[in-house]
């Protein structure tokens, strides 16, 4: 068995997390709230604030990430520069002392502060990581929502996090549930960009997308193989897929029989009229830059669309 390539900490260390972080728990949301601010357009939290909030030591959060840096990339966690770290200073009482540190503090990300329940090892870092990711819901929502809506929203999340910590009792995955837990929250981004080399990310992205699918999948792609139906197989059953392609070759007439005799069916109609790739995820409907089969080959974009896949359906009968 290959070597988990995380260094497990001493037990100290884990009883120190585990004895801190009841403090924390007793910090209300709205309390840790006010420690998210906005840098490079993105709603963050500095690693100093995280630490006391995790009950670690700012140099002992920054070097459990070093050790596991392919978790966090640059949208999960980033330096900030000197003229950054003067205005957090300037604008930031409790974090005055910074001006004295040789040191420029880091910033995470909601996603970076949930990658951060598998570097620390312990359960109560998990709580800790999804009562932060609550906050970040509500600092994302309170100015869309009335009061009574806020009041409701509390009471939903805290519905959610029952049933999430009754999860994670019984089962070690503890990163598939924190991300769960984004997911329910409906989190996903609305564009972006995907780089060459991050074929996993954009696998990974596309693969949440289309399990997020309640009713049916369509996909206008000119260009699709095996790899495309292998994708579609990870939505959920009972739900519908369609593929929209410009020409079925001979070899894809073949992987299709293969695969819609092991697998629920897939459909697949010729349609030349689109030239871009269109996924339809329900009513919503996503551009994305690459066929299915290239994801992370090269740079692509993605963005969701203004239109409802009814309306986009609907001009194929016109």
């Amino acid at each position: 068995m290959e070597q988990e390539d995380k260094i497990q900490p001493h037990k100290t260390y884990v009883d120190s997390i585990e004895n801190k972080a009841e403090a924390m728990m007793t910090e209300s949301t709205e309390s840790i709230g006010a420690m998210i601010m906005e840098f490079r357009g993105q709603q963050v939290m500095i690693d100093r604030d995280l630490a006391r909030l995790y009950g670690v030591t700012t140099k002992v959060l920054n070097q459990a990430v070093k050790r596991n840096i392919e978790r966090f990339p640059d949208h999960f966690r980033f330096q900030l520069s000197v003229d950054e770290t003067d205005k957090l200073v300037t604008n930031c009482d409790r974090l005055k002392t910074l001006v004295h540190s040789s040191v420029l503090p880091y910033a995470f990300t909601e996603q970076g502060v949930a990658m951060l329940s598998t570097v620390l090892h312990s359960e109560t870092a998990v709580e800790v990581s999804v009562q932060i990711i609550d906050a970040f819901v509500i600092m994302r929502h309170h100015l869309m929502v009335t009061e009574s809506q806020i009041y409701r929203k509390f009471e939903n999340m805290e519905q959610n996090q029952m049933l999430l910590f009754n999860q994670l009792s019984v089962t070690n995955n503890r990163i598939d549930e924190v991300f769960r837990r984004l997911d329910e929250a409906r989190l996903e981004p609305s564009q972006g960009i995907f780089f060459d080399g991050q074929v996993f990310d954009a696998h990974r992205f596309v693969s949440d997308l289309i399990r997020s699918a309640k009713q049916r999948v369509v996909l206008f792609d000119n260009y699709v193989d095996d790899t495309t139906l292998a994708l579609l197989d990870k939505r959920a059953d009972g739900v519908e897929a369609v593929i929209y392609t410009k020409k079925v070759t001979s070899t894809f007439s073949a992987d299709m029989l293969k695969h819609d005799s092991q697998y629920p069916p897939i459909e697949v109609h010729e349609f030349a009229q689109a030239h871009d790739r269109f996924l339809c995820i329900d009513d919503s409907v996503f551009h994305i830059g690459a066929s299915l089969k290239d994801l992370g080959k090269k740079w692509f974009a993605f963005s969701r669309m203004e239109i409802s896949s009814g309306t986009l359906l609907g001009k194929m009968r016109e």
